[in-house]
């Protein structure tokens, strides 16, 4: 038996023991010979605008493929510039205008405090036409030391900014958001960060939207009207605006997964993939 062996076997058995959750993953990207999406609901094909046209990516001094990644590949932001790849989206995120549940799972690698540049950073956004109908980020403050980790959900413009003010100027507890002062990123190792989105755009549910930072919880967005106005064939998901470091792994699941996936099962899911090992996978 190999050294790698009987972790694959544990991520088989971990993965095996729901077959739901395998099914549920409906966007891949391993970063590992490619921009592309391994696998992908939508059309799997990354692309970045230049010129005013939406066209294939290459690597760059502001973007490029490397080796170190948290299974194999990984994307890299060098510094901080204007390319940030996108992927068709609506479909992968199962995007729905009266119920919308969606997981998003990613690891990141950097030393926001040493590698950020001044200003908003989001290495990751889902958008759609128009931000004042929709906007989903991750994102690090451009004014706090150390810089906070935040994710945000915010829907249709007036219904989080009825006073149509500046984001810095809402109130902490009245934003839409989640936030982390002291956020665990370092450049030695990889975080993993997952958000779920739960009955979003439903009126008899109440919707919500989690956090989770290497398998904790870290807070809930509840209490707000999340009601997006996103034409769905506009949706996208995009990477990398004003990152600097490293990005792996980017994975969606159809539906919003619970704490207890998220803790025991997401990793290793997203790992086997990127491995390409075949469901029944027999370990002697």
């Amino acid at each position: 038996m190999s050294a790698l062996q009987p972790a694959l076997c544990l991520l088989a058995a971990t993965c095996l023991a729901d077959d739901g959750l395998r099914r549920g993953l409906t966007f891949h990207v391993p970063f590992d010979a490619g921009f592309d999406a391994e696998s992908s609901a939508d059309d799997p094909a990354c692309r970045v605008r230049a010129g005013g046209k939406m066209v294939s990516p290459t690597t760059g001094p502001e973007m490029r493929l490397a080796t170190d990644g948290k299974f194999g590949g990984c994307l890299v932001f060098p510094k901080k510039g204007t390319v940030r790849p996108e992927y068709a989206a609506s479909r992968s995120l199962a995007y729905g205008t009266t119920d919308w549940s969606a997981t998003v799972s990613v690891w990141l690698r950097l030393d926001p405090d040493k590698d950020l540049e001044p200003g908003y950073c989001d290495p990751v956004q889902i958008v759609g036409d128009d931000v004042k109908k929709g906007f989903i980020f991750l994102e690090w403050s451009k004014d706090h030391a150390p810089r906070h980790f935040r994710f945000a959900v915010r829907p249709i413009y007036h219904l989080w900014n009825p006073d149509a003010v500046g984001w810095e100027q809402i109130p902490d507890e009245r934003r839409p958001m989640v936030k982390m002062e002291q956020a665990p990123f370092r450049r030695d190792r990889w975080t993993h960060v997952v958000f779920v989105l739960d009955h979003l755009n439903d009126h008899a549910a109440p919707p919500r939207a989690r956090l989770h930072v290497d398998g904790k919880p870290v807070g809930v967005i509840q209490g707000h009207d999340l009601t997006f106005g996103w034409d769905p064939a506009a949706i996208r998901l995009v990477l990398g605006a004003a990152y600097v470091g490293h990005l792996d792994d980017l994975a969606v699941f159809d539906r919003a997964l619970t704490d207890a996936e998220l803790i025991i099962q997401i990793a290793p899911l997203t790992a086997w993939a990127k491995f390409g090992i075949e469901q029944r996978l027999t370990c002697e």
